[in-house]
Parts: C-alpha cells; structure tokens; sequence
C-alpha cells in the first residue's frame, strides 16, 4: 500500500542544484529499481567519462576543456550517489 505524502517529503532535490529552487529532483515513490538504474546510469557515464581521461595525453588538453569535464564528473558521480541514497532509504522502509 502507497502512504500518500506532501510534495516535499515525495520529491527531493538533487544536492548538486545551483539556485534556491531546485528543478532536478527524485521521486522517493519511484520503485528502487528504477532509482538504481538511473544511478547506475550516471555513474556509468562517469566511470567511462574517467576511462577516457586515463587514456589522453595531458600535455594536449586546454585547462578550460579539462574544468568542464571535471564539472561533468562531479555533476553525474553526485547525482549517482543522491540516486543510490534514495534507493538505500526505500529498502530501509521496506
């Protein structure tokens, strides 16, 4: 049975949101299957994201190129971890 909760409680902002009114948000009523997979998702992205940074030559990337990727990283690795948090708490209330 879904208990019914206010919008604050059911939708929670990403932690990485730039402002006073976040407009990335989780479903905390999303099944946890779908939290992971979106979790998984963006660490994925990361990992590869890191991969690809391993195997470049440093010597040949511009200092504004290499902030942008490492903006991205910080971006999807956080979103990530707020994804599993979510998915942590859900089986916890299980």
């Amino acid at each position: 049975m879904t208990t019914l909760t206010s919008p604050c409680e059911r939708y929670r902002p990403l932690t990485a949101t730039v402002g006073d009114c976040p407009v990335l948000v989780i479903d905390t009523q999303a099944t946890c299957h779908t939290l992971l997979d979106a979790a998984q998702q963006r660490i994925r992205a990361a990992s590869e994201l890191l991969e690809t940074l391993y195997c470049l030559c440093f010597d040949q990337v511009d200092s504004k190129d290499m902030a942008h990727v490492v903006s991205a990283l910080y971006l999807l690795t956080q979103d990530g971890s707020d994804l599993l948090d979510a998915a942590q708490q859900q089986l916890i209330q299980q």
